[in-house]
């Protein structure tokens, strides 16, 4: 895309982000986890987790069997702690100005940010991230709160706004924008040492509705499927970028054009092949996410020891596109969901302890895309 890193980040705040990080600030993930409604069929057996407070996950130990008065005596709680955590009546509002407003700032700034959902299928990953007209996820309010700002500057700043959406499934690259184009190739340039997804259509827009319309039509041609776990299943990946260019209409020779770019990504359903009693083509499929999933974490292991030496991006094609996002120049939010409900305890467990995991790793945070 022609586009090269500045040598120092801009200074001071703006939008809702507050001050930007400085050039070579250490930054720890950002890890949220937010736990979704029990469902009424799942009222009965009573709830395995919940959060404590705005931090804090309990787990039960056990099933929490009435009858069993001996197992009732020996139960326990697990305690996880993370930076945020919401609980089952948390609202998108509540969600997105905690976790994603604060990476607006940024991204005008000309800084990088990533947001990405994760955990089973059911958990509430795809609400959170793109929501229903009625409760917005944080895929529009984002969009609304950049527009709201260039808004603002507009007599000030120019502005260009572009975004791209496409899904990973079984570790091919589509344009859910522009399906027709095919299986897409990811490029590597040496020089940038940028990944770039080739082919990929941008889509300029400066209009909330718009958004709303374009996600809609994305996630209409997204795979979907029924699953055990999930009557409509999402079956990949699906990663939002978008990217604002913007400069001073004072124009001078030597004026930079800045540009920050946001990803939100909305990441395919954790949860094993036992439990969505998959066969066939539904079974390729989990193993495709699952072996993503597992390149995943194994780049969040390598990345929360300190003083690794390797980390192994290239196992899937979607390390290889959070690179920048775990390792770079990049402020990251992770958001963890998971279910409440008893029969869910165990990939409930597997995802607070991933997302426990993800609390070790550490960003150096530097300047954006800078310039063109």
């Amino acid at each position: 895309m022609g586009i090269r890193r500045t040598e120092s980040g801009p200074a001071g705040g703006v939008g809702g982000g507050g001050g930007g990080p400085g050039a070579d600030d250490m930054e720890q993930l950002t890890v949220a986890v937010r736990v979704r409604p029990l469902a009424p069929a799942e009222r009965a057996r009573g709830r395995v987790a919940e959060a404590s407070d705005d931090k804090m996950v309990t787990l039960q130990e056990n099933d929490g069997d009435k009858n069993d008065v001996l197992r009732q005596k020996r139960r326990h709680e697990k305690h996880f702690v993370y930076d945020l955590a919401f609980g089952e009546d948390s609202s998108q509002k509540q969600l997105y100005e905690k976790t994603t407003k604060p990476l607006i700032g940024d991204v005008l700034q000309g800084f990088n940010a990533t947001v990405f959902a994760y955990g089973p299928t059911g958990a509430g990953k795809t609400y959170t991230m793109v929501g229903t007209v009625e409760q917005p996820g944080i895929m529009v309010r984002a969009m609304n709160d950049l527009f709201k700002y260039m808004a603002e500057k507009k007599d000030e700043l120019e502005f260009k706004m572009s975004l791209s959406y496409l899904e990973i499934y079984n570790e091919n690259i589509r344009d859910l924008l522009k399906p027709s184009s095919g299986t897409l190739e990811l490029r590597e340039d040496a020089k940038k040492g940028t990944i770039e997804v080739a082919g990929l259509s941008e889509v300029s827009t400066m209009n909330t509705k718009e958004v709303m319309k374009l996600l809609t039509k994305g996630n209409k041609e997204r795979t979907m499927e029924s699953t055990a776990a999930n009557s409509t299943s999402s079956r990949s990946h699906a990663l939002l970028m978008v990217t604002v260019r913007q400069q001073s209409r004072v124009r001078d020779i030597h004026e930079s054009v800045k540009v920050g770019r946001l990803y939100m990504i909305d990441l395919a359903g954790s949860e094993r092949a036992k439990r969505t009693k998959n066969q066939g083509k539904r079974l390729q499929e989990g193993a495709h996410i699952n072996r993503s999933l597992l390149a995943l974490g194994n780049c969040i292991n390598a990345l929360a020891v300190k003083g690794a030496k390797y980390v192994n991006y290239r196992d899937s094609k979607l390390t290889r596109l959070l690179k920048d996002a775990l390792s770079g120049n990049c402020r990251t939010v992770m958001i963890a969901h998971i279910s409440p409900a008893m029969a869910q305890r165990e990939e409930t467990f597997n995802t607070l302890v991933y997302a426990d995991r993800a609390k070790n790793i550490t960003n150096k945070v530097g300047a954006g895309l800078g310039y063109r």
